[in-house]
């Protein structure tokens, strides 16, 4: 209801002020047409997000001085702390990166935000880069027309660019002739009010456009227009800094608990470097004067001197704020606590990662992998098994078969909070991501979707096999026991080799080792099958007894089946291509019926 008043209510008034002032329209529309150029950026940068961005975010934040840099080259390269704030909460909230790494990327994304503030000092209000503007606009536009991924983002981020310093151009346009007309330093408040008052608009104006960029653009082109005073411009600077947090809090609404404590974290640190330069000002003014006089910036240059301003504030920020990065991430870890469920709900699946087709997969991998933890206890009780029995290095036969304990638990109802709630999530976030996935995507998307259905699927025959095993290995029957007992070792010794697989200290974990596991579960329910026979002519075993062992005989092969393709998926080769070569060569089933049916000559 709130929105629909609102809109119209902003439409009116700045229908209403065209009116008025030619002259406001020519700064709005350059506003307009900055913002514009923001958003093809911001394009350009997405159709290079699916590889690099990712793999270097990867690897440049396992430490606090690395999240840093890589935040203050991003947002520098790509002139849009939004969308690296965008992309961080993403990465976070797939469980990509660490709290602490987020955090950090948030603090050196404000110092890489201070470089647009010297490109437009120091460059867009001493040259006509509505010049350049234009041969960027047409070069862009072509190459945005091309099929071409990366050739049509490179489009987008030169017509960004483009419409970027058109944008400035206008605004710098209308606030000459603004001079003329209304003269809005006649209006400029002096002391701590007009500090306040400033800032609280400078705030405004970036929650409005949601971009800090343009509304730093804006104040240094007043300034440099002298339609404001270098006191209120670098309020109005404050004010934009603490404002820009809107991106990320509007980011962080569609993402998990993480997402939300990032968005959190930079709101904390925003104020606190806000308020800090509050505060400080005349000291920081004092020091913005003190580093124009060395590096040769004139006294009345107040548009380079504000640059010099808000980099000094934000530097001072990240150093105030880096040695309680622990804290903070202590504190908002207790503020805004992991929910706490009866059914198990997605950690890492979210609305944030379905923009980023690579976060999206990696999103998903560790989704499955958190559905396999959550099947692996209800698999290995019902093998009547513990976790640390199968992760240890005990002898598993020798365990089983001194060990007739029988674990008392309700499968059904784990299955159900845990498993099944699980899978459903998984494949409802997959059916509304599809239509976001390039087509590149989609077999990895298909083969992470199969390796969930194998991990249900080997929870219900474990199931179904779990009904006479908890008879059976209390039996007295020597025979029967023997034959429950080998199938637990040879289950829980997959289960071994899977987490095994897991967590190797390379990238490329041998899927080739499961195919012992398949071959081993067909020969020996060959033997067991002629040894089953052998044990009903004997009448050492009913034969009623002997059908139902070959039915859990098949459960158990089609576990090793399907764990084994699930671990093929999930724990080979980390590289795309070296996972594909590794699967095409694994055994399949035929493969394993010829080996199984060829009898060694005498």
């Amino acid at each position: 209801m709130l929105k629909r008043i609102i809109l119209p209510t902003i439409l009116f008034i700045l229908a209403y002020s065209f009116w008025v002032s030619p002259n406001f329209k020519e700064i709005a529309a350059g506003v307009s047409i900055f913002l514009f150029g923001m958003l093809f950026l911001e394009e350009g940068f997405k159709a290079f997000t699916g590889g690099l961005l990712e793999k270097l975010l990867q690897r440049t934040t396992n430490k606090l001085w690395k999240s840093i840099s890589f935040g203050i080259a991003t947002t520098t390269v790509m002139q849009s702390s939004s969308l690296v704030s965008v992309i961080t909460i993403s990465f976070l909230s797939a469980g990509l990166i660490g709290l602490g790494s987020g955090i950090g990327i948030i603090f050196g994304a404000n110092i890489g935000t201070t470089t647009g503030a010297w490109l437009v000092a120091g460059l867009g209000l001493k040259v006509k880069i509505s010049a350049y503007a234009m041969p960027m606009l047409v070069f862009g536009i072509v190459l945005v027309l091309q099929s071409a991924k990366h050739i049509k983002g490179i489009g987008y981020v030169l017509a960004g660019l483009g419409f970027l310093f058109l944008g400035i151009h206008y605004m710098k346009e209308g606030f000459e002739a603004f001079r003329d007309t209304v003269d809005l330093a006649s209006f400029a408040m002096s002391g701590y009010l007009g500090l306040f008052v400033y800032v609280g608009i400078g705030l405004a104006a970036t929650v409005i456009m949601q971009s800090s960029h343009a509304t730093l653009v804006l104040i240094i082109t007043a300034l440099g227009a002298g339609q404001i005073t270098y006191d209120n411009g670098l309020a109005l600077a404050i004010g934009a800094n603490i404002g820009t947090t809107i991106t990320a809090i509007i980011g962080s609404i569609s993402a998990n608990y993480q997402g939300k404590r990032l968005a959190g974290a930079h709101l904390i640190f925003n104020a606190t470097t806000g308020l800090i330069a509050i505060v400080f000002i005349h000291q920081l003014m004092w020091a913005v004067d003190g580093v124009a006089a060395n590096v040769g910036i004139g006294a009345d240059d107040y548009t380079m001197k504000l640059a010099v301003f808000h980099t000094i504030f934000n530097f001072i920020g990240v150093a105030v704020m880096t040695p309680f990065t622990g804290k903070l991430v202590t504190f908002l870890e207790r503020v805004i606590p992991a929910p706490i469920t009866t059914a198990v709900e997605p950690k890492y699946l979210n609305d944030a990662v379905i923009e980023f087709p690579e976060t999206l997969v990696e999103a998903l991998r560790n989704e499955t992998v958190h559905l396999y933890d959550n099947a692996f206890e209800v698999m290995a009780h019902g093998l009547s098994l513990h976790r640390h029995q199968i992760l240890s290095e005990i002898d598993l036969a020798q365990h089983t078969e001194y060990s007739r304990e029988v674990m008392d638990f309700d499968l059904d109802q784990i299955y159900m909070s845990k498993v099944k709630t699980l899978y459903a999530a998984i494949v409802e976030f997959i059916s509304r991501a599809q239509s976001h996935l390039p087509p590149e995507f989609a077999s990895s998307v298909y083969d992470l979707r199969a390796a969930c259905g194998n991990i249900v699927q080997s929870v219900k025959e474990i199931k179904h096999l779990r009904k006479n095993m908890s008879i059976n290995i209390k039996s007295d029957n020597d025979d029967v026991r023997r034959e429950y007992n080998r199938i637990r070792t040879e289950l829980g010794m997959l289960m071994r080799t899977l987490d095994e697989l897991r967590h190797s200290d390379s990238l490329d974990g041998d899927i080739l080792d499961l195919d012992h596991f398949k071959v081993q579960a067909e020969e020996q329910n060959a033997v067991a099958i002629d040894t089953l026979d052998t044990l009903i002519r004997e009448q050492r075993i009913t034969a009623t007894l002997g059908t139902s062992l070959m039915n859990d005989l098949d459960y158990a092969r089609n576990v090793v089946w399907n764990l084994a393709e699930m671990g093929g998926v999930l724990f080979g080769a980390y590289d795309a291509e070296e996972n594909a070569a590794a699967l095409l060569v694994a055994l399949d089933e035929d493969d394993i019926e010829d080996m199984t049916s060829e009898k060694p000559e005498n």
